[in-house]
């Protein structure tokens, strides 16, 4: 039987009343729409109307088909997946320009999903499973963003000028079953405008994801495992430049070409390989390439049983480093080799967990917190288990997931002071122990010390920098953050979650007295992410002291949306200041924004 093209129609087999197609489906709506029309009914629905007055040349120009419009939602048809993310992209530029020149309280943010599936026809309507998870990608999308399938990111991948990042595997309201989904980094659209980072004055390397080739597709979080293992080797070279996981890890299941990468990333050197487990054996196979010229400079392949995991990571990293740096002395090899455990299953407890972790949602974080219990409970000795833990309760409490306050302070310390006292020579049990102890424990000292410790072990771990960063704002170092954050944001320059880091700059200039500069910050990160809470604080505070007053009651209402519970009083438990001049300078900033008591 032939394959189904996009767009024919066909019968099923036993129902000939009942005809079906396959369709490219584009579901968008307003975010906030009911507030919108709250605060003025008659403005909200006449800016609508432009707004689709204006985007619908770009449906036509796409070739597409306005299936329906209800109240703020509406539902395209398209004869390519191509076209319907070109159109996407396209109306998602449009609609940043318009609301840019519009009155605050009439901006529309659009967010868009994007389904391939099989759809029913009745009339001009279509209807079944392809139509609701394009709803579900719309619901689960970010304002202003895109969301696709993983249907939809294989047809497109290499057709379109847009960098989509991996969200993992989401869990849909009313959808079976649990589907991999993608976002869109928009500012990426025209990406030749944006010149990549000069390389460093040192060797440097990104570690692309390496591609699974064992039949079991849930294998891909052991891959991605041995990835970040290699990676952390590399990183405590003391003379290379890694690029971080987060970074690398944007090309993931995309045909990527090495010259643009290492444009992208800044880098002199790519290494991608491929992984394939099959029962008890291992294969890791991995090439090296200059990025600027495409010249491949090593090659081969490491084979053995999954007892051998440890020593095949560690012969790859040995032959990158000796193909970079011949030369290089055999001390600083042996330093970039590193047992985490010698407990198999434990260790594949926290591969899983990583992944986990990884996708940065209440239901992963609580995944990944019982995975890593788990490989604790096999071998509590395992630094690096302890300290992810802990990591899991301080992204708890940045989201503001944590329930029980005291309890869970209480194991974040527990967890946090074993992965210091077993991991003394772990740069990642010890930069995961400092954030946990500075941020959810208010220990500033003893966080900070821990993270320089954690920099010294590993100086291109990228979280130690951010996390070096945020502790040295708490400390009153803002012009010491700066340089940390810096260097985060070089090491890890196309992290998705980049707006922890944009925030993160906001807040040291705002703390460096800097009010124009930690606007612009605070503004770049929720163009990213429209819903970060720091970034907004930081918004209405700045505007506030630099006497701007419409815009700091604008970044204050945003607030105020997101956690309409957050007081004055709070301030304290949230961010966790040392200093008074700073606790004092964060409160008036917020206080003359409008924050209640």
């Amino acid at each position: 039987m032939r394959a189904l093209k996009l767009g024919e129609r066909y019968e099923s087999v036993g129902q000939p009343q009942e005809e079906r197609r396959l369709a490219a489906i584009l579901a968008a709506d307003v975010v906030g729409f009911s507030r919108l029309m709250g605060v003025d009914e008659a403005g909200t629905a006449r800016a609508l109307r432009g707004h689709r007055e204006a985007i619908s040349p770009i449906i036509t120009d796409h070739g597409g088909r306005i299936v329906k419009t209800i109240g703020d939602g509406v539902l395209l048809e398209f004869p390519s997946v191509v076209a319907a993310v070109a159109c996407a992209a396209a109306i998602q530029k449009l609609m940043a320009e318009r609301n840019a020149v519009a009155p605050a309280d009439q901006r529309m943010l659009f967010r868009i999903g994007i389904n391939l599936g099989d759809v029913l026809i009745e009339g001009d309507d279509i209807l079944g499973d392809g139509v609701n998870v394009a709803t579900r990608l719309e619901e689960i999308s970010e304002a202003g963003g895109i969301c696709i399938s993983e249907d939809v990111y294989r047809q497109i991948d290499g057709k379109v000028d847009i960098s989509f990042a991996d969200m993992g595997l989401h869990h849909l309201k009313n959808i079976a079953r649990p589907l991999r989904t993608f976002r869109a980094h928009l500012e990426q659209i025209i990406p030749l405008r944006a010149p990549g980072p000069a390389l460093p004055d040192r060797p440097s390397i990104a570690v692309l994801p390496f591609g699974n080739m064992s039949s079991d597709p849930a294998q891909d979080y052991f891959g991605d495992g041995i990835v970040e293992e290699i990676i952390i080797g590399l990183s405590r070279i003391r003379w290379l430049f890694v690029i971080a996981r987060n970074s690398s890890f944007t090309y993931k299941g995309r045909a990527v070409d090495v010259k643009q990468v290492g444009r992208e990333l800044g880098v002199r050197y790519v290494l991608e390989g491929s992984v394939r487990r099959a029962a008890n054996r291992v294969r890791i196979s991995a090439e090296l390439v200059e990025a600027t010229t495409g010249v491949h400079i090593w090659a081969d392949r490491f084979e053995g049983e999954l007892e051998d995991i440890f020593e095949l990571q560690d012969r790859v990293t040995s032959s990158v480093v000796g193909a970079i740096g011949p030369k290089l002395e055999q001390a600083e090899i042996k330093r970039a080799k590193h047992k985490p455990t010698e407990n198999l299953d434990a260790y594949d407890y926290f591969l899983r967990g990583l992944a986990a972790l990884h996708c940065w949602s209440r239901e992963t974080n609580n995944e990944a917190l019982r995975l890593f219990y788990r490989a604790i409970e096999l071998d509590p000795e395992f630094a690096a288990a302890y300290g992810m833990a802990a990591r899991c309760y301080s992204q708890r409490k940045a989201s503001g997931w944590m329930v029980d306050h005291a309890q869970e302070a209480a194991e974040t310390e527990r967890l946090a002071r074993h992965a210091a006292a077993l991991g003394k020579d772990d740069a990642v049990a010890l930069c995961t122990a400092g954030i946990a102890f500075a941020y959810v424990l208010g220990a500033h000292d003893y966080g900070a010390d821990l993270l320089q410790r954690a920099l010294g072990l590993n100086p291109n771990l990228a979280s130690a920098w951010l996390f070096s960063g945020w502790a040295r704002i708490w400390l009153g170092e803002p012009e010491g953050a700066i340089d940390h954050l810096t260097r985060a944001m070089r090491l890890n320059p196309q992290d998705p979650q980049i707006c922890n880091a944009q925030a993160a700059m906001a807040a040291a200039y705002f703390f460096a007295g800097q009010y124009a500069d930690a606007s612009s910050w605070a503004h770049a990160a929720i163009r990213e992410q429209p819903v970060h809470f720091i970034a907004t604080c930081v918004a209405a505070a700045s505007h506030a002291l630099a006497g701007q007053a419409p815009e700091a009651t604008e970044a204050m209402t945003r607030l105020r949306q997101l956690d309409p519970d957050f007081r004055l009083s709070s301030l304290n438990d949230f961010f966790p200041i040392r200093r008074p001049d700073d606790a004092a300078r964060w409160a008036d900033g917020l206080r003359n924004a409008g924050l209640p008591p």
